[in-house]
Formats: C-alpha cells, sequence, structure tokens
C-alpha cells in the first residue's frame, strides 16, 4: 500500500501551498479550494458541488458548519462538519468577491468563465498546482488524507475517537478512515517509550 496512495502534506508544506494558491487573478479560490480539502476534508467532487446554502445560516451569513447534502456526497455520505476558522474567513472573503453568483443555490467553486466546475476539473486543478509547487505524489487526496491523518492524530486531545474522525470523513467503515491515516514513526516511538 505505501507509495500508492496521495502523500499526507506536512504543516511546512500546507503553508507553502496556502501561499502559492493565493496568488494570481483566482488566488481567493484556489486558497477556499485547499482548505476545503485540508480543513473540512472533502473530495473532489465534494468541492465542485458544494453550494452556498451549504455553508450559510439561514440568513445567508457563513455557517459555523459544512452541511454537506448526501446528493453531492460518495454514496450519498453527507455529513456536517464544523467549519475551521481559517476556511470561514476564505469563505467570507469569497462570497463578497462572487457578487451575483452568491445565491444559495450556486456552487462556491467557480470556473475562470464563472461556471461550476466539474468534479473532474477540480482534480486536474489540484494535480497541476502540486506540480507547480513540487509536490510530487500530491494528488486532489492529499488534502483529504491530510485532514483524516491530522483529526485522528489530535482525536484524543479534543475527547473524541476514531469514530467522530470516521463521521468527519464520511466513511462507511472505521476500516475506510483507518486506510486515510499516514502512521508517523516518531509518534510510534514516544507512544512506545509511554508503556
Amino acid at each position: 500500500m505505501p507509495g500508492k496512495q496521495a502523500k499526507v502534506l506536512t504543516p511546512g508544506q500546507l503553508q507553502t501551498a496556502l501561499r502559492a494558491a493565493g496568488k494570481g487573478k483566482h488566488g481567493l479560490r484556489n486558497q477556499v479550494m485547499l482548505l476545503l480539502s485540508i480543513k473540512a476534508g472533502l473530495r473532489a467532487g465534494e468541492i465542485a458541488g458544494l453550494t452556498w446554502e451549504m455553508v450559510s445560516t439561514a440568513d445567508g451569513k457563513i455557517a459555523s458548519q459544512i452541511g454537506l447534502e448526501d446528493r453531492i456526497a460518495k454514496k450519498r455520505s453527507g455529513r456536517v462538519i464544523p467549519m475551521h476558522a481559517e476556511l470561514k474567513t476564505a469563505l467570507l472573503k469569497l462570497k463578497k468577491q462572487a457578487g451575483r453568483f452568491s445565491e444559495p443555490s450556486d456552487r462556491v467553486v467557480r470556473s475562470e468563465r464563472g461556471e461550476a466546475m466539474r468534479a473532474t476539473s477540480v482534480v486536474n486543478w489540484f494535480h497541476s498546482f502540486y506540480q507547480r509547487v513540487g509536490f510530487e505524489g500530491c494528488s486532489s487526496h492529499s488534502g483529504r488524507r491530510t485532514f483524516i491523518t491530522r483529526a485522528a492524530r489530535l482525536v484524543a486531545k479534543a475527547g473524541g475517537s476514531l469514530r467522530d474522525v470516521q463521521i468527519l470523513a464520511g466513511h462507511r467503515s472505521i476500516d475506510q478512515t483507518q486506510a486515510y491515516i499516514d502512521g508517523d514513526e516518531r509518534s510510534q516511538r514516544r507512544l512506545v517509550a509511554l508503556l
């Protein structure tokens, strides 16, 4: 299995990626795509299908959670994901920038021509983005693997369990979730030393 999965991003790579994504004409949209992947664990198809209604309150403000609907989730695995503060800030800015394209049913992520992006377009964007920043082995799934791995490592601090990570990931079984989690040799050594 090692070497076949998309790579998990290090904290340094996360910062580099966010800076690089923010450059250019569509920098804010690009940062939102990256944050939806890394801070919410969304798949490419979920990023493409996400509407403003799913990230907004009834009065149109950016919500404190993402209400991912079954219709856009893989295997109808809709779920509620708490909104990371960095993602919320970026969405506030993007909604303001989107203007007339920020109606509840409008897609959050739009192409350079203002059209809703397809899942394949999102996959292609991530592929070319990671190539441009020189991150070998990274793909549209790298952000999701990063989200799941980091959540698994931090879940005990939050008072949760792997079941919570499974729910956030939208997986039907804990086995699926475990396949996403990247091991860490230093953590393993510290864990054994504690025994």
